[in-house]
């Protein structure tokens, strides 16, 4: 894929704010703005695109598949179908209703252009671990994967994601890293440069299901929102909850800091569901002035 400017990346977050799903097509992303539904579901929000995320309705009692998997829903019948970074495969959304009736819908998300982002001057033992903390980053790992499969009451955040912090944006969803010279995993998150010591506020109500100082990601948070959805916070400087709090919608959480793999004060927000990893800054919308 060719690189893509952050300016673009911000009009592509505008320009599907507003779209319910978005059936296969070809061409251009701004022509793909088509509106569409789930067969046997109401669309509430989200778009078919890489790192989006759409939150449905269908009726209570339901079994809802992803190409043969099924994932949770509610007791009101609400679930969710996000989408992972370069995930241009088309995927089949089955429903089964409780009198037996079947719906079928196949959506394609639409492809994204990344951007490439070099950082130099990190500590090299963070972009080359030495052998005596590969068994620590293990753990780590497998502490994280852990955290996300934990089950929590459905909060609200079908009424939307609040930024957990305002600031500068300095990385963005999906981007190449090129740490030191060296290329590595593309990012995740949302990165929020902002003075050390700035609160983080959770961005909806749930369950905070880790709280752990890790090697690359310093103090980091995990909260459950319900249906599979986990928020991490990355780099904190301290942290003010505890690992199986339920907390509320602007809760402090932490202050922003520059633990772990950093360069400088910043909050690295991102999002999951189901293994797919999602674009905060997309489902929250343009962060507000």
């Amino acid at each position: 894929m060719k690189p893509r400017s952050f300016t673009h990346l911000c009009l592509l977050f505008l320009a599907f704010a507003s779209i319910s799903v978005l059936l296969p097509m070809t061409g251009s992303a701004a022509q793909q703005t088509q509106t569409a539904v789930i067969n046997g579901a109401d669309v509430i929000t989200g778009s078919a695109i890489e790192g989006g995320l759409i939150i449905a309705r269908t009726t209570p009692g339901s079994r809802v598949e992803i190409d043969g998997t099924a994932v949770p829903v509610s007791g009101t019948g609400l679930f969710l179908v996000g989408f992972h970074h370069q995930s241009d495969t088309p995927q089949t959304i089955r429903i089964t209703s409780g009198d037996g009736g079947r719906h079928s819908t196949v959506v394609t998300p639409v492809q994204r252009d990344y951007d490439i982002q070099r950082i130099d001057g990190l500590e090299p033992k963070m972009v080359t671990p030495p052998e005596d903390v590969i068994k620590r980053i293990k753990s780590d790992s497998k502490a994280v994967r852990e955290a996300r499969t934990r089950i929590a009451p459905l909060g609200d955040f079908v009424d939307g994601f609040d930024w957990p912090v305002r600031g500068r944006i300095s990385g963005v969803f999906g981007s190449q890293r090129i740490l030191n010279g060296k290329p590595r995993a593309p990012h995740y998150g949302i990165d929020i440069a902002a003075p050390k010591g700035t609160a983080v506020l959770a961005p909806a109500s749930g369950r905070v299901t880790l709280v752990m100082d890790l090697y690359y990601s310093g103090w980091t948070i995990l909260m459950a929102h319900g249906l599979g959805l986990n928020s991490s916070f990355l780099h904190l400087d301290q942290v003010a909850v505890s690992t199986g709090e339920t907390v509320q919608r602007g809760t402090l959480l932490g202050w922003v800091g520059s633990s772990g793999r950093s360069t400088g004060p910043h909050l690295d927000w991102r999002l999951d569901w189901q293994g797919r990893r999602l674009d905060a800054a997309l489902i929250a919308g343009p962060m507000p002035q």
